[in-house]
Parts: C-alpha cells; structure tokens; sequence
C-alpha cells in the first residue's frame, strides 16, 4: 500500500482540526464554562506548573484563585499518599505518567495534605494536550474531593473486617532464617498485655523444629526471652516475652488482631485484621516504628458478624480477658498442664488466689454468655 504523500496528511490533518472546531464552543464562552464547572479542574504545563485553574479548583485545594494560578504551585510540591500513608513520588504522579505516555489516566485515588494541614481524598483523571508534533504540550487534570464519601464507607463497613498483609525488607528475618531458602509461617494465638508495661505473645508454628523456632522467635530484638509450651505431632506452640510492644501487637491496640508472620530469607510478612472502620494507615504507622521500610501490600475488606467471641471480650474487663488468655493459649487447662496458676500469676504481677479469682469471674462471664444470653446478645 502507498503511504500517502505529506500534503495529504497535512490536508487530512487540517480537516479533523476544523471538525473539533465545528463542534467547539466559542473561545469566551469555553473559558466562561472552564471557570464556572462543578468539577474541579486544572492545566498543568510541562514544568509541572499549574498554569490554569477554576475556582471549584482552588475551593477544593483550600487555595485562592490568584494564589492557585500565580504560578507558583507545582505539582512536585503537592503531599500526595496512597492509602497506607505512603507518599506518592513524583515519578509515580499520574500528571507526571501521562506527560511521559501521553496516555489519559482515570480514577486515581488519594488523600492529598491542604495547606492547613488537613486532610482530603481525591478521585483524579488526567488527560493530555497534544500539539501539532504529538508531543504533550498540556496535562488536564479534573478531581472531585470524595471525603464524605470515604466515610460513609468506613461507616458502613463497621460489620466488616479488613485482612491486611504488609511486607518489609531482609532487615526483619531472624539471622538463622536468612540462609533457609523455605518459607516459615508461625500463626500469631494471641498477645496479652501485662501490668508491668511488657507483653506476652503465643505462637505456633510447624515450619521450624521446636529447638529452631525458640531460637528464631530469641533473635528478634524486642523478645526477652522464649518458652516452649508444646510440640506435639511436629507443631511447636511457645509463649514470648516481648518489651511493651510488638509488631503483632500494635493490631489489637487498634481493636483488631494478628493472624501470622511469614517469614522467607527475602523478606517478612505481617498478616493481621482491623475493624472495618479503622484506617490502615494507623497500623503501617505502628508498623513503621519498627520496620520503617514496610508497606502495605493487600487489604481484603470481608463481612464480620457480631460473634460470641466480641460479646464476651465486651462483657470482660482488659484484666478478666487478659488473664482467661494467657491462661488458655499457656496451656493451662490443658492435660498436664504447659502453665502453672503461679506461673501465670507472677506474669501478672498477682498473687495465686488473685489470679484464680480474675479466672473464675471470667469463666462465669464466659458460661453467662453461653447458655443465657448468646440468644439475646450475639444475633
């Protein structure tokens, strides 16, 4: 086939130009509609400057019109984050992306810092504007600040859970882990907070012998020390004594719970539940305190119902639940006993008929729930 000769292309070009043109509305009344949009709207030039902006824009930004277009905002200057609180780079700012592809980017969504310092979310599109060259001589950029309905979200996924996995860097793997090229899952049962400020922590795991898994979990800085309770059937179970907090434990101060750590020679992984109204960033920022290179990298929001198990623990004081914990993931109703009542009453700081009474009064709540009011409560 004869590609077709430059006057051609020319004249081709010059009709589907004044084919827009038919169907433009006259330059006065497009700037009019620019400014009066309900929809937020900027133009960013090529040196990530905003060159142009209506005044639902500069409304939403919290800037004024004069400051908003004076040419001294630049995109390279705006906070951007992703969910987890991350901050978005300006590589991956979708302004930048479509100046580099050319190709128009919908729905991105983020919460951006205002000048005052608080916080919007926003739901962007950005489109280019070629030039005669097909280079992109403009970015458009239209958003619409979706706050309220981020938090009718959060409201109505209060029945809801949210599954979390972050992941951080070969940093976190314990030094005996780091030349074993398998991967090591350990179940996190429960973190029990103690009255001197310290936590205790249950886990179990079938991944590392008994021996391997005492010394892994001794490794990592903030455990002071490792007992094994079991390890029946090749399934190890151990009770850690860790400083005032963990990783595991920074989810049930946000009200949910750990569920695992895997562990590769690569890297470490934390697996963990928030209620469906808590903000994920809280735990990355809780997470970072340890690990200041972790991300979040899957959120699963699943239906919960109101279980037995949320009954009781409301019914409970932070001492009855603490206590009826320890005792059961130590082992201490099992046959023979891994935990004594006078080992599990000095972790409390309590005397032995101290602790048997915390223990019968959460028992009796337990049983209270059970056959009385689980009908009435649970449902």
């Amino acid at each position: 086939m004869t590609e077709p000769q430059s006057s051609e292309r020319d004249d081709r070009a010059t009709d589907r130009r004044n084919a827009t043109l038919a169907h433009a509305p006259p330059e006065d009344l497009a700037r009019r509609m620019f400014d009066v949009s309900p929809i937020s709207t900027v133009v960013v030039d090529t040196t990530g400057t905003i060159s142009f902006g209506n005044r639902r824009a500069a409304q939403t930004l919290g800037l004024t019109c004069d400051v908003l277009t004076s040419g001294a905002c630049n995109i390279a200057d705006w906070n951007l984050f992703r969910d987890d609180g991350t901050p978005i780079s300006v590589d991956e700012n979708p302004v930048m992306r479509v100046f580099e592809t050319r190709e128009p980017e919908y729905g991105f969504e983020h919460w951006i810092e205002l000048p005052d310092g608080s916080e919007r979310w926003l739901s962007s599109s950005s489109s280019p504007i070629l030039d005669n060259e097909g280079t992109v001589e403009y970015v458009v950029v239209s958003f619409e600040d979706v706050t309220a309905l981020k938090q009718r979200e959060e409201r109505l996924t209060s029945n809801h859970v949210r599954l979390l996995e972050f992941c951080t860097n070969r940093s976190a793997v314990p030094p005996t882990l780091r030349v074993n090229g398998d991967e090591t899952r350990i179940e996190v049962d429960s973190v029990v907070p103690l009255p001197d400020g310290t936590t205790v922590q249950y886990m179990g795991t079938d991944d590392l012998s008994a021996s391997d898994f005492v010394t892994a979990v001794e490794e990592v800085p903030h455990y002071l020390d490792a007992r094994l309770l079991s390890s029946i059937d090749g399934y190890s179970r151990i009770e850690a004594h860790a400083e005032s907090t963990t990783v595991s434990h920074v989810f049930p101060t946000l009200g949910g719970r750990a569920r695992a750590v895997i562990i590769t020679p690569k890297e470490v992984r934390f697996l963990g539940e928030l209620p469906g109204d808590v903000d994920p960033r809280l735990a990355a920022d809780g997470i970072r305190e340890f690990h200041p290179e972790v991300e979040l990298v899957s959120e699963e929001l699943v239906y919960s119902p109101h279980l037995l198990y949320d009954v009781v623990a409301d019914a409970l004081t932070d001492r009855q639940l603490a206590v009826l914990d320890s005792a059961y993931f130590g082992g201490y109703f099992d046959t023979p006993r891994t935990s004594t009542g006078d080992e599990l009453a000095d972790r409390f700081g309590v005397t032995r008929q101290t602790l048997n009474q915390h223990l019968r009064k959460a028992q009796r709540t337990v049983f209270r729930h059970l056959f009385e009011k689980s009908g009435a409560d649970a449902r």
